[in-house]
């Protein structure tokens, strides 16, 4: 009897120990691009990934033509037309990084303009003139790279199922547009689809 008391309490302290490292936190690091998506809303998946498509069929356009030089662009944003709060700046900020590093495109740094013009202006008041920034020989850009991001959601109807379904459909465009004629030089779409099946029970 002493030796089965003994059993059972020592499986209490295992069963016990377990438990608790069960609810302990876990932190480690993961890639970003490999990341598996917890649900179907935009993730940073789909950042990484949509930038990657997006600037990839961009150079693959024969444009700019390979003996031009590197034109000029403003970035203007990409519009965000989807029901949620998606940081769509993040989106076009990486668009922009890659379209940098390829060396194919320059870009005017449009979200820093106020900034500039004030160190401008400091430098003009304070500086010599030898070291001084010049007043008027920033570049204007001869194109403007714009987009917008569209969300379709469509959820399964109610009847008798033991899981809920949801498809979501994102169509993100690109654009860039000659800022003299304001014909679009370049238009690139990019589709996702992506579906959840939900347990009504669990958790």
């Amino acid at each position: 009897m002493k030796g089965l008391l003994t059993a059972v309490y020592a499986l209490t302290l295992i069963v016990g120990f377990t438990g608790c490292a069960a609810f302990r936190q876990s932190v480690s690091d993961k890639d970003p691009s490999n990341s598996p998506p917890m649900d179907a809303k935009y993730d940073a998946s789909d950042l990484l990934g949509w930038a990657d498509e997006i600037v990839r069929s961009i150079l693959e356009h024969p444009f700019p033509k390979p003996d031009a030089p590197a034109p000029i662009m403003a970035e203007l944003g990409i519009q965000n037309r989807t029901n949620d709060h998606l940081d769509t700046q993040a989106l076009a900020d990486t668009i922009v990084t890659k379209l940098l590093n390829s060396g194919k495109m320059q870009f005017t740094n449009t979200s820093r303009r106020d900034q500039l013009l004030k160190e401008q202006g400091f430098q003009l008041a304070n500086c010599t003139p030898e070291t001084r920034a010049q007043i008027g020989k920033q570049l204007g850009a001869k194109y403007m790279l714009t987009g917008s991001l569209i969300e379709i959601d469509k959820r399964s109807g109610r009847q008798v199922r033991v899981s809920k379904q949801e498809d979501v459909y994102y169509q993100l465009t690109v654009e860039i547009t000659d800022l003299e004629t304001g014909l679009i030089a370049l238009r690139k779409q990019h589709d996702r689809m992506r579906r959840v099946s939900k347990p009504l029970i669990g958790w």
